[in-house]
């Protein structure tokens, strides 16, 4: 790949010629017409030379003008791409732009170009756009999916708004886009839905708003960021179908409970946060199926009921935060015993107590912060009539969970097949999935 860097101008100085020339007396008015059509002949042909030779100075430069379009059909597309999202642009603090001009995009700063898979086509066609943190300020324009071998469009951090144009499902080559802060609004963008390619997808920190679908979730995306936005109701079901790795839901307005199913997410899964959102209900003993899961935030909600001794299953979590939201009883001895934990925050809900290995978690230099709860005998508790009101809440979803649960195993409920995997001693309850035999709908 080549990326563009602003064009230096050199301007070479012409040599200087001599034009004095010793006209004989005869003939003399003929004779100076004669003079005066050869050097304007000669000023012309000079100026063609110079055309040529381009701005730098170097041959192979755009012959008629450094605005002219390129002769071949995907140049040119490009260059109208690119030129259209110039004009839609109305701020540029930095100057980043100051050298999008002439066909020869693969200059432009920010945009990098490669050879083309595509045999038929000339080499050198823009497979990526970088502009993150350029501070640009305007909009995006549907004439940037004529960038049909664009691989990745990274933007974030600029002032764009707006949303983004419904010509982008046209891009089958994408696999990233970065749309994370700016000032995007409106519903979320569904061309997403619809790039075959597509396996990073970051719009954090906008403005979107409505329903998240359920059909983002059965993309093959590794990567789902979609915090701090404005996105409402309640979680898709389908999530649980996601091979991501990373899905982050937090700092919006959802509602609702966390689905049942999310526990049958794939084993990729490593990041799963939906914190400060407006979920309500029980923590579901099924996320003890992310056995994989590395970081897992709830807090700030208002979830309810016992922490599922089934999280102790989460034998690679570093770490747990459930902070924040109306959670009682007493923390599983095993959630306080699972090695790989470095975090965790259990601190303002309604907590009775915790064992003696919660106790021990400082001394493993695991951080745990348990403030704000009705534990007897602790600081910075909460007082004994707040302690009396507990919230209630339904705890239908949970079992209460014992001292010492028996048998800690994963079973792939969907198929009916049991998989003891010797985690611990909990055991973990069926998924209630066995009539979803066939694909998501």
């Amino acid at each position: 790949m080549s990326s563009s860097s602003p064009t230096q101008h050199n301007h070479t100085a012409l040599p200087s010629i001599n034009l004095s020339f010793q006209i004989p007396n005869h003939n003399c008015g003929e004779m100076q017409m004669q003079i005066i059509a050869f050097f304007f002949l000669f000023i012309a042909s000079l100026h063609n030379a110079i055309a040529f030779m381009g701005i730098g100075g170097g041959l192979g430069a755009w012959i008629n003008g450094q605005n002219a379009p390129p002769s071949n059909p995907s140049g040119s597309r490009e260059f109208q791409a690119l030129q259209a999202w110039k004009q839609a642009i109305t701020e540029d603090p930095k100057g980043i732009l100051s050298n999008w001009v002439g066909p020869n995009v693969c200059t432009y700063k920010g945009v990098f170009c490669s050879d083309s898979p595509d045999q038929s086509t000339p080499s050198n066609v823009v497979a990526g756009i970088d502009l993150n943190k350029a501070n640009l300020k305007g909009t995006l324009v549907k004439e940037l999916s004529l960038l049909t071998h664009l691989t990745f469009f990274h933007i974030n951090t600029n002032r764009f708004s707006g949303t983004l144009p419904d010509s982008f499902r046209d891009l089958q080559l994408l696999t990233e886009l970065d749309l994370s802060n700016n000032q995007f609004t409106g519903p979320f963008p569904t061309a997403t839905i619809f790039i075959p390619q597509l396996y990073f997808l970051d719009l954090r920190f906008n403005q979107f708003s409505g329903e998240v679908p359920d059909e983002i979730f059965q993309k093959s995306l590794d990567a789902i960021f979609l915090n701090d936005n404005r996105f409402e109701g309640e979680i898709p079901p389908s999530l649980w179908t996601s091979p991501a790795s990373v899905i982050t839901l937090a700092n919006n307005k959802l509602t609702g409970t966390i689905p049942t199913t999310f526990g049958y997410l794939s084993s990729r899964a490593k990041e799963l946060l939906l914190l400060n959102n407006k979920l309500t209900g029980c923590i579901p003993e099924t996320l003890g199926y992310l056995t994989g899961i590395e970081v897992l935030d709830l807090s700030f909600n208002t979830l309810t009921g016992h922490v599922p001794g089934s999280l102790s299953c989460l034998t690679g979590i570093e770490v747990l935060n459930v902070a924040h939201n109306q959670l009682t009883g007493e923390l599983p001895d095993l959630l306080c015993e699972l090695k790989s934990l470095a975090n965790l925050s259990v601190s303002f809900n309604f907590f009775s107590g915790f064992s003696q290995q919660c106790h021990q978690l400082p001394y493993r230099n695991v951080g745990f912060d348990f403030i704000g709860n009705c534990i007897p005998g602790q600081d910075m508790q909460r007082s004994q009539p707040e302690c009396n009101g507990v919230p209630g809440g339904d705890l239908s979803c949970l079992r209460i969970p014992g001292n010492r649960p028996v048998g800690c195993g994963t079973t792939h409920a969907s198929l009916g097949i049991g998989i003891g995997v010797g985690i611990g001693s909990y055991e973990l309850p069926p998924l209630g999935l066995s009539a979803n035999l066939g694909p998501v709908p």
